[in-house]
């Protein structure tokens, strides 16, 4: 089906689908030392079975600069590959799809949604896309926090040796380790950043603050990935380490949360914020404007739907 350019016809599907993940690619590849600052320091201080030494890292920026002077620049983007591939298949649903759920959700044709439309969409999207791709994010926290460093033999080399390490000395179930924290904290995430975003741009142009544009959009996404950052980091860093622990270190999600707790006290959960806060901001907003633009650019011109 050909749509002709400058439609005033809402974005199709594949289009919104197209443009999500062009976007969250583009935005991982410009926040992605920032994450894995983020991983680092969520992992610090738990020692993997031996008693916790000296944190190495200190803020996000020290972290990145230690990174860089002890393992090189390119240590900064280990795990990248898998990144860019959550973000095909996660951002690209999570996103892409929200407007549509969303849309069936609602009570009826031109309805406004309502709160628990707009949350249940963004949990029924972040699910599906975490359940999907779940082996990615496994793959690229781990290649984040392995380390040649002090000795250490690297558990993996590259992503897709890791893909085959995991499955065969894991099993398949491996690659989806830590599914349930992950669940937790998207279903956080999506009801905080897209339904955030959403009320907070839906104020601004009701209310004749701003116009429905880029500026509009950019002030939404900064408040949405305030809220986010503040709401999931606790359950992000219980994920992070579930995910990157070896098998047997923990029996459980709840025996990681209360190994950290009891080790480290509470403020474990809160490591790594910072550096979550400042990639989250950016990231937020050049997702979304670069989303927007995306589709623009995609609508004006003859778009295929297969």
């Amino acid at each position: 089906m050909l749509r002709a350019p400058g439609s005033d016809a809402p974005p199709t599907l594949s289009v919104r689908i197209a443009a999500a993940a062009g976007a969250a690619c583009l935005a991982d590849l410009l926040t992605f030392p920032l994450d894995t600052a983020k991983v680092r320091l969520q992992i610090q201080g738990e020692g993997q079975g031996q008693p916790p030494r000296a944190p190495r890292y200190r803020g996000v920026l020290g972290t990145v600069a230690t990174l860089a002077r002890t393992e090189g620049l390119q240590k900064l983007y280990s795990g990248l590959p898998a990144g860019l591939q959550r973000q095909v298949g996660f951002a690209s649903l999570r996103i892409g799809l929200y407007d549509s759920v969303r849309e069936w959700l609602s009570p009826g044709q031109g309805a406004a949604a309502s709160l628990g439309s707009r949350i249940s969409a963004g949990v029924m999207t972040g699910g599906a896309a975490v359940f999907i791709g779940q082996p990615t994010e496994v793959v690229k926290v781990r290649l984040q926090a392995q380390s040649h460093l002090h000795g250490r033999k690297p558990r993996y080399t590259g992503t897709y040796n890791a893909y085959r390490i995991i499955a065969t000395t894991e099993g398949l179930t491996g690659l989806w380790k830590g599914t349930t924290p992950n669940l937790m904290r998207n279903v956080i995430i999506n009801c905080t950043e897209l339904v955030t975003y959403d009320l907070m741009k839906e104020a601004l142009v009701k209310n004749h603050l701003l116009a429905d544009d880029l500026p509009c959009h950019f002030l939404s996404a900064l408040v949405a990935g305030f809220c986010t950052t503040v709401l999931s980091s606790p359950v992000d860093v219980v994920k992070t380490r579930f995910v990157n622990s070896v098998p047997e270190q923990y029996t459980s999600v709840p025996n990681c949360a209360m190994t950290m707790l009891t080790k480290e006290g509470p403020l474990a959960f809160f490591k790594g914020k910072q550096s979550k806060r400042k990639r989250k901001f950016p990231r937020s907003s050049k997702k979304i404007c670069t989303f927007l633009l995306e589709t623009r650019i995609l609508e004006r011109h003859y778009v295929c739907v297969l």
